[in-house]
């Protein structure tokens, strides 16, 4: 694309410098605007300095006007530009006739304000780019990155203009050289002249080649260090972003600006290559003693080629990692089940779309170890890179129905397992290889995914999910991300730090709700895994207390209590989870030391620590006649109960019944001070018709009858007509859920419940709802004797 198209496609602001810089009648844009290829092709910095040339051209752009102003001539409507034309020819005679080095100097100094204004406005687009949740430091990093990319891109295009010059320059010396030759014998005097004329042509051709040698190398010289900082800077910073993203972080893996500069740099150093072939070119032509090009062109030719392998080679990426639908997350695949994965190529290259075939293959250079389970992929594993598959117009090659099948064995059977790792521990790794060939260059790309879990059953998830969280918060080098040691990482994996495993931690719930972990919630987890301590950041936590051996008093391990809270919050409780309304992580005895000085009727919702598949509770607190604070805890709710009635209805509803006290609910404040219905209110407004999802649990209350602090949401009442079955051991009492039947009246049902169960409805709703005579409703009195009467029982 010339300088003027890009030129016209920028933005109102860049557009207003350029009118403003045509503004002035040196030079007319309409003249830039029809004759833009000529004037950009044309040595005007030469022409400035040089009378015959700048003559030259002069004149040729007189011809052009001519000729520009024929072809309005034969086309309509351009009757105002043939006048134009026809004026503005007669303007530059007047104006340049005398002095076409003038015309020269103006036309350079033009073109040199046009890249000036086209530069930055790139600038500014890239800086754009940069913008999008970057920190300053990184901002200031890339914009540094972004400067000396246009830089570079700058001293080639000068260098391009200079090989045009060294070009004509060693066509004027070999012109006057032939003409020598062919002259045949002159006076002495005048070959000594022509040879003096000669000599000096040349020491100038030599002096040019010299500088251009020269400015070469601090082209190579600045595309090497640019080539440093992005591949082994910016780049690895964006591999560990995307890693950090697989296991839940909100990261930014964008490749917008990592592509631009990877094709910026590629072009550049493509365009060298050129001006390498170009020298070899004039070197053929015109050669002597000392050619600073044959000595200096094959060093170059090398570091050229090496710079673009290095590019290119790391420009292949894994742009989305492998993951299968409906799965944990990312890099768990289960046999037989499709997933998808997609490969791209930082370097835009319009040649090549849809030429370079992208192959994948499974542990490519895994090691011969029996026992190590071995795939083959199914489906179109080969694809095309091309630019239609990306929003961007990048180079992608996107994998989206790719299937893992067990190889079998050459028996027939599976391989013995003789490593002790599980199918969950087992990591393996998906390459990806094409080849890159353009103008004389061929190199082989290769590039890896991050470690796969691959699982034959959904039962092996949440295990292999624990695989993959530890393996990509502990192993964060990119650049061993495809060595083939990952396979035996869980023979002996490394530590994690608490820190580490504190950010882990809290990523999974920031990923899942929009929010992570607070520091008290993450504290109360450090003492679950670590005991108490002084300080937790720098503890170690191995791979075993993570996720295999049992917490104490518990039969399942950390990461499946973990897990298990994270899917009901996910699934059941995410709204409160976002509103703050769970302080989730506290243990009991911070419980009661938090609520104890608060006022009756505070509560807190966490999370049970004995619970398999997580579990919610809430406490409140109470205060004796002494104003000795009481805690009262119920059962946590789990899945099941929270699948048939929101926690929130839950909480709302939630009544409590104890002898010879008027049944009410307790939780009044949410801790630390919030009005229950301030917290809850909009989760709970009353619903009419149809609306009411949970009609007939809003109809019956949930009434608990308790013997010690700790109340029980599940146990069954036909333990209290038994005499001899007294309290339960546990420390829980009974709560009773009933809803109304078909089968009964609910005349019946209603005066069943209030003399026969020791449940505690809303009285005035029901009265006023089933129209009850006042004979069928027993007074309190009668009510809270026949609960005395039961407990005697008891």
């Amino acid at each position: 694309m010339s300088q003027w198209d890009s030129l016209q496609q920028l933005d109102s602001v860049y557009m207003n410098k350029l009118d403003e810089l045509y503004s002035h009648d040196r030079f007319p844009m309409d003249v830039r605007h029809y004759l833009s290829s000529w004037i950009e092709s044309q040595n005007w910095v030469g022409a400035a300095t040089d009378v015959s040339l700048a003559s030259i051209l002069f004149q040729v752009l007189l011809e052009k006007l001519d000729n520009q102003h024929s072809r309005f001539v034969q086309e309509r409507d351009c009757f105002v530009l043939q006048r134009n034309f026809r004026r503005f020819k007669q303007n530059f005679q007047y104006r340049y006739q005398e002095k076409p080095h003038d015309l020269a100097m103006v036309m350079s100094w033009l073109l040199i304000k046009e890249r000036e204004i086209l530069d930055s406005a790139q600038l500014a687009q890239q800086v754009q780019v940069l913008q999008v949740h970057q920190s300053p430091v990184e901002m200031d990093s890339q914009h540094d990155i972004a400067q000396q990319m246009t830089k570079l891109k700058n001293r080639v295009q000068e260098m391009e203009h200079n090989v045009k010059l060294l070009e004509e320059q060693q066509d004027e010396f070999d012109f006057k050289y032939q003409t020598r030759m062919m002259e045949g014998s002159t006076s002495d005097e005048e070959q000594r002249q022509q040879k003096n004329i000669l000599q000096v042509l040349l020491n100038r051709l030599n002096t040019a080649r010299k500088a251009l040698i020269t400015a070469m190398i601090e082209i190579l010289k600045l595309a090497e260090e640019l080539l440093t900082v992005i591949v082994n800077g910016e780049l690895v910073e964006w591999h560990k972003r995307q890693q950090k993203s697989c296991i839940g972080s909100k990261e930014d893996v964008d490749l917008s600006y990592l592509e631009n500069w990877f094709t910026m740099e590629a072009e550049c150093l493509f365009q060298v290559r050129k001006f390498l072939k170009k020298m070899e070119e004039l070197s053929g032509k015109v050669t002597y003693d000392n050619d600073p090009f044959k000595l200096k062109k094959p060093t170059l030719q090398r570091t050229t080629d090496e710079l673009l392998v290095v590019l290119l080679k790391s420009a292949f990426v894994v742009e989305t990692q492998p993951s299968m639908p409906q799965g944990k997350g990312p890099l768990i695949l289960r046999t037989n089940v499709q997933f998808s994965v997609k490969t791209r190529l930082l370097v835009k290259v319009p040649e090549l779309n849809h030429v370079m075939k992208v192959t994948v293959t499974m542990d490519r250079d895994a090691p011969q170890v029996k026992g190590y389970r071995r795939f083959n992929v199914l489906g179109n594993s080969t694809k095309a890179l091309n630019m239609i598959e990306s929003s961007s117009g990048g180079m992608v090659a996107d994998f989206r129905h790719l299937i893992l099948k067990e190889k079998k064995n050459g028996v027939g059977g599976k391989g013995v397992h003789e490593i002790s790792l599980s199918v969950t521990e087992e990591l393996h790794t998906i390459s990806f290889q094409t080849e890159f060939e353009l103008h004389g260059l061929s190199v082989t790309l290769q590039t890896s995914s991050l470690p796969v879990v691959i699982i034959s059953n959904s039962s092996q998830q949440q295990a292999a999910w624990a695989s993959v969280l530890w393996f990509n918060m502990v192993s964060t080098d990119p650049s061993v991300r495809g060595h083939m040691e990952n396979i035996s990482f869980f023979n002996n994996p490394s530590p994690a730090t608490w820190s580490q495993l504190a950010d882990m931690l809290s990523w999974q719930f920031l990923a899942a709700t929009d929010r992570g972990l607070d520091p008290d919630q993450l504290e109360m987890i450090a003492q679950k895994l670590l005991g108490q301590q002084l300080t937790y950041s720098n503890c170690p936590i191995s791979w075993t207390r993570f996720s295999k051996e049992n917490m104490p008093g518990s039969n399942f391990s950390f990461f499946i209590w973990f897990d298990g809270i994270l899917v009901l919050v996910k699934n059941y409780l995410e709204e409160l989870w976002k509103e703050g309304c769970i302080m989730g992580f506290v243990n009991k005895d911070k419980e009661k030391l938090l609520l104890s000085t608060k006022q009756p009727g505070t509560f807190l919702l966490r999370f049970s620590e004995s619970a398999r598949d997580g579990g919610i509770t809430f406490s409140w607190v109470e205060f004796f006649q002494d104003e000795t604070p009481n805690v009262r805890t119920v059962q946590p709710f789990t899945k099941t109960d929270l699948s048939q009635i929101p926690f929130s209805e839950i909480i709302c509803n939630f009544q409590f019944l104890e002898v010879l006290n008027i049944p009410e609910n307790p939780l009044k404040f949410l801790y630390p001070n919030i009005p229950r219905d301030e917290a809850f209110g909009k989760y709970c407004k009353e619903k009419k018709g149809d609306e009411n999802l949970y009609r007939k649990y809003r109809k019956t209350k949930l009434v608990f009858i308790s013997q010690e602090n700790i109340l029980n949401g599940n146990l069954d009442l036909d333990s209290l007509h038994d005499p001899q079955s007294g309290f339960p051991d546990d420390d829980f009492c009974d709560v009773q859920i009933e809803e109304r039947f078909d089968s009964l009246s609910d005349k019946e049902l209603t005066c069943d419940i209030l003399k026969n169960d020791l449940f505690l409805v809303d009285r005035d709703d029901m009265d006023n709802s089933l129209g009850l005579a006042e004979e069928d409703i027993p007074p309190d009195n009668h009510f809270l004797n026949g609960i005395e009467e039961h407990l005697q029982l008891l």
